[in-house]
């Protein structure tokens, strides 16, 4: 089984297997590594493949078996090299060609790309570098070719945070697009690799005793669905190339009219539930599937729920009134805890502030001095160049001209003092927020639908909780005992004073004529 860089990754990296190039903050290139010994088809340089960039060219030889993060230097590539043809002793006239179409030699270098020239090792170049990358979702966010609008981290780790997504989790997604979540949600629900001897034990285990629970390696799993054939046929590749088709299964389906069912081993017909508890909706109209998204379903097929668990449903939609329209059919649908949010975020820009006069010549500084002694050593600076300029003017003629201070060293100090430290760990350390705030991406509408209570369910509880439970109440302090007497006392007396006055309210009655 081949392990995926995105789930299991090496320490280091791998020929033919897909690394992450980082050029600068936002500009990121994903790359698949080649071996020095290559096919002659993929090679056409003689340092063998090559990665060009702004920043120089890269041959994959230096960026094989290098630690993840390491600083790799350009080297120097013969560009002219490619595709140039063998040579052939002699040249020939044009009309000598044979009837060839083509320019000489276009033929055998068209059939043997690459071996027109002996290989020979890299050799770094005097700049250029980038940094080798570790291929992770995030990485592969801001470096994948984009087909659609991209669920960026921000959204889809708050998305995956509130839908529940963990290893053991089915979960489905409808509107693949570039394929941004579809990898973040593989490693969040990924639980291993499935090894086939502890599922044949499973397996044996579930015919011996049927309430037995699935697997955990067997339930986690993404089903991901694509309307467009062409985004469909680019994602099942990328899902087989990074190693992620045992996790990710991708089914080319209109959502909307044929539902999430699964088709079975023996028949083609829809009827095989995925049993999902987490859904991500990634649709123009998200509330045209929810009547597939049911505990009932009006068709009489399977719910494509998990019955036994509590299902969380997230919509990603640009609109707002694509929101409201779907915060409505969740509504018809039986869904609860309605909620919708949207994420705005800033990134916090931390560098190096330089001020003074020794940065003068540089980039993005403040040239100004920063107390009055550097003030006045520049004063001292510019009479002096001033006097030296009069009096060469005087001997000679000639002009004087003030020599330019080397950048990163203070022209009022002759002595160099004060610059023992490098230039990197010179200045102040200052962060600022980035000056635009991201636009807007979409609004999140979450959800959820309680697992579905039946009686069978209710008798079984009755059963197991069939005997009354007996809470032990702690025993009580002094206080508490205090305070229980002297309730106990208010409330007896009322009842004594009352027969106290019943009694001092009889009067004696003057006896009756007759009566001794």
């Amino acid at each position: 089984m081949t392990h995926s860089s995105f789930l299991t990754p090496p320490a280091k990296s791998e020929a033919g297997s897909l690394a992450i190039l980082h050029l600068r903050r936002d500009h990121s290139i994903a790359t698949t590594l080649f071996p020095e010994d290559a096919p002659a088809s993929t090679k056409g340089y003689a340092e063998g493949v090559v990665t060009n960039t702004r920043f120089g060219s890269f041959p994959h030889s230096t960026l094989v078996d290098v630690p993840w993060g390491s600083q790799v230097p350009a080297s120097k590539v013969d560009t002219g090299s490619r595709g140039r043809p063998p040579p052939t002793g002699k040249k020939r006239k044009l009309d000598e060609s044979d009837g060839d179409s083509g320019p000489v030699g276009t033929e055998d270098a068209l059939s043997h790309p690459g071996n027109n020239f002996e290989s020979k090792q890299a050799v770094p170049a005097s700049s250029g570098f980038l940094h080798v990358m570790l291929p992770t979702p995030e990485n592969w966010t801001t470096s994948l070719p984009h087909r659609t609008q991209v669920v960026y981290t921000p959204d889809y780790s708050y998305i995956l945070h509130r839908i529940r997504a963990r290893p053991g989790t089915v979960l489905i997604e409808a509107g693949s697009g570039s394929g941004s979540f579809t990898h973040a949600a593989a490693r969040a629900v990924f639980s291993g690799y499935k090894d086939r001897l502890a599922d044949q034990l499973t397996d044996a285990k579930n015919e011996c005793n049927n309430d037995a629970p699935q697997n955990m390696r067997e339930r986690s799993h993404v089903f991901s669905f694509e309307f467009n054939q062409e985004r469909y046929d680019k994602l099942q590749q990328d899902m087989v190339d990074h190693g992620l088709s045992d996790v990710v299964t991708v089914t080319h389906r209109d959502v909307y009219n044929n539902g999430f069912l699964l088709s079975s081993a023996t028949s083609d017909s829809l009827q095989q539930s995925p049993s999902a508890n987490a859904i991500f909706l990634d649709l123009p109209a998200p509330w045209q599937a929810l009547p597939h998204l049911t505990r009932n379903v009006s068709s009489g097929k399977p719910t494509p729920l998990d019955a036994e668990r509590t299902v969380h449903i997230c919509t990603f939609s640009p609109c707002i009134e694509q929101a409201q329209k779907t915060v409505s059919a969740l509504r018809r649908h039986g869904w609860l805890d309605i909620e919708m949010v949207e994420v705005a975020h800033k990134r916090l820009e931390v560098r190096r502030e330089y001020t003074g006069l020794q940065y003068e010549g540089m980039r993005n500084v403040n040239p100004v001095a920063v107390d009055v002694d550097q003030a006045v050593g520049r004063l001292r600076e510019v009479v002096k160049n001033g006097r030296n300029f009069r009096q060469g003017t005087r001997q000679d003629g000639e002009h004087v001209e003030r020599s330019p201070s080397p950048v990163g060293q203070s022209a009022w100090n002759e002595n160099g003092a004060g610059n023992e430290k490098l230039l990197w760990k010179e200045g102040r350390l200052v962060h600022r927020t980035e000056p635009d705030l991201r636009t807007h991406t979409s609004y999140l509408v979450f959800a959820l639908l309680p697992r579905q209570w039946t009686e069978q369910d209710e008798m079984k509880a009755r059963k197991i909780w069939r005997n009354p439970i007996s809470a032990q109440v702690p025993a009580k302090s002094k206080r508490q005992l205090r305070k229980q007497a002297k309730v106990s006392n208010l409330t007896a007396e009322p009842s004594g004073a009352k027969e106290a006055n019943e009694d001092s309210n009889i009067v004696a009655q003057p006896p009756k004529a007759g009566e001794s």
